[in-house]
Formats: C-alpha cells, sequence, structure tokens
C-alpha cells in the first residue's frame, strides 16, 4: 500500500480485495482508493461516480478503483496506524451541533476473507455510533457517509467483528479518531497522523517530526518528512522483515530503512507523491 496527496484527493495505491459503500461501489479487487475532496466546489456535485471517475483518469491510473466524495476539506484528514491496520477518516460538524460528511477508508496490510470486509463496514458504523455519542453528537443520516474498506494479501482474517483481532483495531481507531477528525485545525499544513503506541501502555500518538525525542535516529542530517512512510507495510525484503508481533502474528518491520530519510529521495517523493518505490530505490544510483 502506498497513499499520498495530491491537490485535494487522497489517492491509495496498490492491490486490494475491497468493499465500498459509496457511488460506484460493490466488492471487487481494486487497485486504487481514493477521497476527493471538493471542499470549496461553488455547485453541488452531479454524479460522484464520474467525479471520482474523472479524477482517476487525470492521475493516470487504471479503471479498477473504489472512491469517494467529500464535502471537507482534505487537510482536516486524520490518518490513524494500528499495526497493520491503517485507518483514513475525513469529517467535519456541519454547525455546532451536527456532524455531516462522515468518510472512512480502513486498509488493512493483513489480507481479509471477503466476509469479513462486509462485517468490517459494520464494525466501522458501530464505532462511529459510539464515538458520536460518547461526544454528545446524534449520529448522522447523511447519504454523503460512506465506508470503503481493504486488504491486501492473501487472507489472514475470516472475521472483523468487534470480537476479532482486525475489528478491534478498526473500532479503536475509529474511537480515538472520529472525534479528533471533527475538531482538527484546518489551518495546518496537512494530514494528523496518529499511531498506536505501547510504549508506557497502550495508547495514540500524534506523530510530529519538530517534537521527536529520537532525532536524529538514523544519521546526522536525515530528513523526517516520512518517518512513518506512506509505503507502509512495503513488503520489499531488502528494506524490512516480518517479524513475530508483540500481542501475536507478525508485524512488518522496517526500522533500518532508511531510504526515505535520505534527502535527494524525500525531496523527489516530495515532488513525485505518486513515484513507486522501485522508482525511489533506483535515485542516487550510479548509471
Amino acid at each position: 500500500m502506498k497513499y499520498y496527496i495530491r491537490s485535494d484527493t487522497l489517492f491509495i495505491r496498490g492491490s486490494f480485495s475491497a468493499a465500498s459503500t459509496g457511488p460506484c461501489g460493490g466488492l471487487r479487487p481494486v487497485s486504487t482508493v481514493l477521497i476527493s475532496s471538493p471542499a470549496k466546489s461553488p455547485e453541488p456535485v452531479g454524479d460522484p461516480c464520474r467525479d471520482i471517475t474523472l479524477h482517476v483518469a487525470r492521475e493516470g491510473l487504471p479503471g479498477d478503483f473504489f472512491g469517494l466524495v467529500s464535502g471537507n476539506d482534505i487537510r482536516r484528514l486524520c490518518i490513524l496506524q494500528y499495526d497493520y491496520i491503517t485507518v483514513f477518516i475525513l469529517a467535519s460538524s456541519g454547525n455546532e451541533i451536527q456532524p455531516d460528511h462522515i468518510t472512512v477508508v480502513v486498509f488493512s496490510g493483513e489480507g481479509i476473507a471477503e466476509n469479513a470486509l462486509l462485517q468490517m463496514i459494520v464494525t466501522v458504523t458501530s464505532a462511529k455510533a459510539r464515538a458520536l455519542i460518547d461526544a454528545g453528537l446524534p449520529f448522522p443520516a447523511a447519504s454523503e457517509d460512506h465506508v470503503i474498506v481493504a486488504g491486501e494479501g492473501v487472507p489472514a482474517h475470516q472475521e472483523a467483528g468487534l470480537q476479532s483481532e482486525a475489528g478491534w483495531r478498526v473500532s479503536e481507531c475509529v474511537l480515538f479518531g472520529l472525534p479528533h477528525a471533527l475538531a482538527q485545525n484546518v489551518k495546518g499544513t496537512g494530514p494528523a497522523l496518529y499511531v498506536y503506541s505501547r510504549l508506557g501502555g497502550g495508547h495514540f500518538v500524534r506523530w510530529r517530526p519538530e517534537e521527536c525525542p529520537y532525532f536524529p535516529c538514523h544519521f546526522p542530517g536525515q530528513r523526517c518528512d516520512y518517518c512513518y512512510c506512506p509505503f507502509y507495510p512495503c513488503r520489499d525484503e531488502t528494506l524490512g522483515q516480518w517479524v513475530n508481533g508483540s500481542h501475536g502474528g507478525t508485524v512488518w518491520n522496517c526500522s533500518r530503512c532508511t531510504l526515505l530519510h535520505t534527502p535527494q529521495h524525500a525531496d523527489y517523493l516530495q515532488r513525485h507523491p505518486e513515484a513507486s518505490l522501485e522508482e525511489l530505490k533506483k535515485i542516487g544510483k550510479t548509471e
């Protein structure tokens, strides 16, 4: 999986088994998942499916995709990473008491069976309702509220309910992330990234490169723009490896990878966010 933001759209690329409740939705393999966020469009979107198709075509991507259209500024995006689960939430309060346009995309770095993908949509909806109730907000019935769930790799999870390993992680991400997404200040320069840490007890930590106490963790002069890599888990065994997780299962460990900490690679990815990992690995090599 690799994700990046271009203009007003979040693109998530990979080889997914996915399910979507949105326009052109369904249950099928896709190579792209996106959230289009024309927050300042003066006119309502006429045909969301056509709008999403145009975004994909302009990016030069294949036609196998799932997409959602949100009325919220893409700078409100919250990204939560809990082991192999990554959740993208874009939401806002339409007024003082009513949330609207809650868009959720879930990615699992471990494969999810088709029935479990559908079950995960229920898990997301349940967690969303609980998060809103806990915040004293009504559960919205807006038609714009949609969910996409996607897994990559051989199905390792046959269940995705609240009692399952994958479902629990997704629920925790939504419970923590939705209130923060609703409160996200658009004055920032980009999305808010939260990572689940087990140091000092399990909790989510917002990652801010300027506040990192471990800098430099690799070498003097390193770049930290991509400390939490948008390619994770890349599964490239020249850069990382699978290790046993502290709570069972395996986790992709790339702690020794310095590829995106090298200034020339970080600069290149900022200029070309759509670049593939193989393309980045070739930069700086002798012809």
